[in-house]
């Protein structure tokens, strides 16, 4: 437990320190971010803020997590691969928000460019989550994917080969999945920002949760124990993660003086997604990230309507800029989605807890 607040606070304290240092740095070298065109009018006053800021709340991430398994013995291969795909996909994250500022443009690295890295860096993810078991034998992620406890799908029904493939298969569908979330969901002051905070909050509650009840532990009823291999690592890491973004919000609340920018956005869908597959809780996952969930399927539904109707259903997407263009209050429409987000999240935890009570 120790290690968990140690981390907490550590990731709050540098992220809040270091983000005005980092801001200054990127005003002085005109490092600003382009505003497209076609989004919302109200938006072009944003013109030149700072972005990249990922590059902050990533570093005290790490930092703060490596202090907090100081106390725990030192960092454990899944959370080594959780930080993994955490930087590895802030990195291309880095790389596109780069070409933009150097370029002037909206767009940034090539789509083919962008989703090699992603493919790269998750295929490294799943074929490593399924080696090095510990002494239990248990490996950070496993072929037996649960719905709930009465249903669990095998991806190692037509041998291991054929298991590794297609869990490699899915958990590049599950990052990608995930990163684009959360990078569609950054399109308001803090709003990307708040609503990890609650989704990683609810998953420390799950990461702790699976620690007490971990198969390894003293846990009587095997029915109801967690046979994730290092949940409290990941406990760690989600609590650095909550207080480096508590403290970079505080710089990216409305009126936002920085931007996440792709380098953060891609790192924290890609987080979601590794936490999500290292503790076999996917499916839950979708309930407590619900409104990144949300988000996404309004574009999918915008464009998909569009393309047989020649009509469209929002007057803009993501939905935040449906009701924007509606005439609310960008800081109205942040603060009712953070709602709504810590009530998915809740939601998440809670449908987790009850799963393990039926199993008593």
């Amino acid at each position: 437990m120790i290690g968990i607040i140690i981390a907490f606070g550590l990731g709050l304290a540098l992220s809040n320190g270091l983000t005005p240092v980092f801001i200054k740095w990127l005003v002085a070298h005109h490092y600003g971010q382009f505003i497209r065109q076609d989004g919302p009018t109200q938006h072009l006053t944003k013109r030149g803020t700072p972005t990249m800021g990922g590059v902050v709340f990533i570093t005290s991430t790490v930092i703060a997590w490596l202090c907090g398994m100081v106390v725990n013995g030192g960092p454990t291969w899944s959370g080594v691969l959780l930080g993994f795909l955490f930087v590895g996909l802030g990195f291309i994250g880095l790389l596109d928000d780069g070409i933009k500022i150097m370029r002037q443009r909206s767009l940034g690295l090539h789509a083919g460019a962008k989703m090699i890295g992603q493919l790269a860096v998750a295929s490294v993810f799943g074929f490593a989550a399924l080696t090095i078991p510990d002494e239990n034998g248990t490996t950070p992620a496993s072929m037996q994917i649960m719905v709930t406890a009465d249903l669990t799908l095998s991806l190692a029904f037509a041998g291991l080969v054929v298991g590794v493939i297609l869990f490699v298969l899915w958990a590049n569908f599950l990052i990608a999945a995930w990163s684009n979330a959360v990078n569609l969901t950054d399109g308001l002051d803090g709003l990307a920002a708040g609503a990890s905070i609650f989704f990683f909050t609810a998953y420390t509650f799950v990461t702790f949760f699976q620690q007490l009840q971990s198969c390894g532990g003293s846990t009587l009823n095997v029915q109801a124990c967690y046979p994730t291999r290092d949940p409290l690592d990941l406990a760690v890491f989600c609590a650095a993660l909550v207080g480096s973004l508590a403290g970079f919000l505080w710089w990216n609340a409305s009126p936002a003086q920085i931007f996440m920018g792709d380098t953060g956005s891609l790192a924290l869908g890609g987080a979601v997604a590794g936490v999500s597959i290292l503790t076999n809780t996917e499916f839950f996952a979708v309930v407590m990230g619900g409104l990144f969930v949300i988000t996404t399927m309004s574009v999918v539904i915008q464009v998909g309507f569009f393309k047989l109707t020649r009509r469209r259903i929002f007057l803009m997407a993501p939905i935040h800029h449906h009701f924007e263009q509606k005439g609310w209050k960008e800081i109205t429409i942040v603060i009712r989605f953070w709602l709504i987000a810590a009530l998915f999240a809740v939601l998440g935890a809670a449908l987790f807890y009850a799963e393990w009570v039926s199993r008593l």
